[in-house]
């Protein structure tokens, strides 16, 4: 399994540098494009592929491998990554960059998908490894008619913990199997919980905790869910992405939200962590590879797609990020199985012995009504006004304090000189006197 960069030990790291600068102006063959070289731009969530680090498979590197050597084609990979769906969004909507390939969530497919963002390229018969996804990922709600869009990874969302640093009675919840969402919205903790920083996820986690519907279309559900977030925030820690992973292996803060493969990442830095299900209920969520309809080498990353679902690339890849895979290939693996160890296959597949499918019950954040636009925007205005809140009360705050230390400031400095004119006045008065008695 993959190792978090940030958590080197400090001598390790620092071999890393001296390589790095040791090998400064070398340059291996192959490295820097050439004029008949093709550029596919992969736009990917962070950490989210297996990337040669820690002697692990480069799948970047072996793609281009294998267009060199089976296609006849001299490829670059420039990869770069977002931190949230909405972020990744608002690039390509804007035009702010062109990628080949992007992996978004689901609901966020099905946006796109309604915008005509998306590029259709039909897997089922343009990629031949598409015969390995599972059926059960397959005609789901972003892509009714599988033309947009071939599944990654899967995976649910449930609550890490610091065993250390949750009380007896909660512990004894989680343990019997009765962990609820509580622990998120729970004042015991508070200043250290961590919330998501994406909207959808974070107003899901107050749906599923109050018993609405995650994708209701009634406007007064979004405002309870809203009014629970609100007096959340006085207990959060922050709201996070990737920081989460710093926060809980290091143990600043003991409460998260967040997905569960995730958490096998974070438990082999720190074993005092734990993680459940909440008894409420939770989300699965899709990742899948999709192309932008602007994307400039269609053909090519149709051919990136193919290669992802190949054993080897699929393997390593699920290996690595430690998420549910769709992949038959990569589920009747024993290797894999063997390499991700029975929590790892219990967290990720329900339990080792049956890795797949999910159980159905947590097939809750299907889109439905949050399709439509006006949801959607409603979502993301309260989220806005959510995250904004506090702001503005801060500057209001220090605007007020500006203007009372002003006051203040002005009272004190016009006493000053009042005092320092009386001072000056008797002593000029004092200076006349004296000059009469002269």
């Amino acid at each position: 399994m993959r190792k978090i960069l940030t958590l080197l030990s400090l001598p390790l790291l620092l071999s890393v540098l001296l390589l790095s600068f040791t090998a400064c102006g070398e340059k291996e063959e192959g490295d820097a494009p050439t004029s008949d070289t093709i550029v596919l731009n992969v736009y990917n969530w962070g950490e989210y592929i297996s990337d040669g680090s820690f002697g692990s498979y480069d799948t970047n590197a072996e793609f281009e491998k294998y267009c060199k050597e089976v296609l006849g084609k001299n490829v670059k990979v420039v990869y770069t990554t977002y931190a949230t769906n909405e972020d990744m969004y608002a690039k390509i909507k804007s035009g702010a960059g062109t990628y080949d390939i992007i992996i978004p969530s689901d609901y966020m497919i099905d946006k796109m998908r309604e915008e005509g963002e998306l590029y259709a390229f039909d897997p089922a018969t343009s990629i031949p490894n598409y015969q390995y996804v599972q059926n059960t990922y397959k005609n789901l709600f972003y892509d009714p008619e599988n033309l947009y869009s071939v599944p990654y990874t899967y995976g649910k969302v449930g609550i890490i913990y610091n065993k250390t640093m949750i009380d007896e009675e909660d512990l004894s919840k989680i343990e019997a199997g009765e962990g609820s969402w509580d622990l998120l919205f729970n004042e015991k903790y508070k200043g250290k919980i961590l919330q998501f920083n994406n909207p959808r996820d974070a107003f899901a986690t107050a749906m599923f905790y109050l018993g609405l519907n995650i994708n209701s279309a009634n406007k007064a559900d979004w405002e309870k869910a809203l009014k629970l977030l609100s007096e959340q925030k006085a207990l959060v820690q922050g709201y996070v992405s990737d920081e989460i992973f710093n926060k809980m292996t290091s143990g600043s803060a003991a409460i998260a939200t967040y997905y569960a493969g995730d958490y096998l990442i974070m438990v082999e830095e720190n074993e005092n962590l734990g993680f459940y299900y909440p008894k409420e209920g939770t989300n699965e969520f899709v990742d899948a590879m999709c192309i932008p309809k602007d994307a400039k080498q269609k053909e090519l990353a149709v051919e990136y797609i193919n290669f992802m679902l190949s054993e080897e690339a699929a393997i390593a890849n699920a290996t690595y990020i430690c998420y549910g895979s769709p992949n038959t290939l990569v589920l009747e693996s024993e290797e894999y199985a063997d390499e991700m160890g029975e929590e790892a296959m219990a967290v990720l597949y329900g339990q080792a012995e049956n890795p797949y499918p999910f159980d159905p019950m947590y097939h809750g954040m299907t889109g439905g009504e949050m399709g439509e636009a006006g949801i959607q925007a409603l979502m993301n205005g309260y989220w806005e006004s959510l995250k904004t809140e506090n702001a503005i009360e801060l500057w209001v705050h220090i605007t007020s304090a500006l203007i009372v230390g002003g006051v203040l400031a002005y009272a004190i400095y016009s006493l000053y000189v009042k005092k320092k004119h009386s001072r000056f006045y008797r002593k000029r008065e004092g200076t006349k006197e004296n000059d009469k008695k002269a």
